[in-house]
């Protein structure tokens, strides 16, 4: 089975988010593409398979599999256009969360994905405990979304992990704030995933983009992941979708080997 490895949301090696892309002919079980996952020790690793006209996707972190994942959309769209594909300029993906649908010209990949309603909440006392510092404000949907005062507080941050897997709220937390040389950063945490911090999540700007666009009466936004390998991501929100644009580039091609 070819096997890839993608660093996306950026345009240098060993920054961004890594993802593993498997591309496989024939329909692979759930169990078998869960020990790959976890073997390949990946905040996600990607099976892509032909159907159709378009392709199907499935997204398995190291523990279980998730229903969207955008960096590894990205990284698949890569793959197909740079190598499997390259005259392909649409590309359409089937995946648990419908369809996806990624728009390639030379490095940069636009992904068309639903964006995510959010509403007020209370920060809990446990909330604040896990964080180590009071929110400015904070809000729930997939994931828990926090406000904090600068850029330093979400570069500077250290949450409790393992107080994190317990939240009965949310699949991640998020803490955001308004950029310096963006128009706002972020970091996103996934414990509850086996992934403790996330380098580069597009699905949480599904969230973050359409809050900043209220925020700053934009729908055109830069924002900066502030994680330990930094990631960059466009957004776009119309109507109820949000657009991500971002670049990848490939760090390893090779092949798994399944007996």
């Amino acid at each position: 089975m070819d096997y890839y490895i993608v660093d996306t949301f950026t345009d240098a090696l060993f920054s961004g988010n890594p993802t593993g892309i498997c591309i496989i002919e024939k329909p692979m079980t759930d169990k078998l593409m869960q020990k790959i996952a976890q073997e390949n020790k990946l905040s996600e690793t990607t099976f892509v398979q032909k159907i159709g006209k378009g392709y199907s996707l499935r997204f398995f972190t190291p523990v279980e599999e998730v229903p969207l994942c955008l960096h590894a959309t990205l990284g698949a769209a890569y793959v197909l256009h740079q190598f499997l594909a390259p005259t392909t300029s649409t590309i359409h993906f089937e995946s648990k969360s419908g369809t996806l649908k990624v728009l390639c010209k030379e490095n940069k990949y636009k992904i068309h994905a639903p964006a995510f309603s959010y509403s007020p909440l209370s920060a809990t006392k446990e909330m604040v405990d896990i964080l180590g510092i009071q929110p400015k404000e904070s809000y729930c949907s997939r994931d828990l979304l926090f406000l904090l005062d600068s850029e330093k507080e979400v570069l500077t941050i250290k949450p409790d992990f393992e107080k994190m897997k317990s939240l009965s709220y949310g699949l991640g937390v998020v803490v955001t704030a308004k950029g310096t040389e963006s128009d706002f950063v972020s970091r996103c945490f996934f414990p509850k995933l086996g992934v403790n911090e996330d380098m580069a999540t597009g699905s949480s700007h599904c969230i973050l983009a359409p809050f900043w666009a209220s925020r700053l009466k934009k729908d055109v936004l830069r924002a900066l992941q502030l994680s330990p390998r930094t990631g960059t991501l466009g957004c776009e929100v119309v109507e109820n979708e949000v657009i991500i644009e971002g670049s990848a580039v490939l760090y390893l091609k090779g092949e798994i080997q399944i007996h």
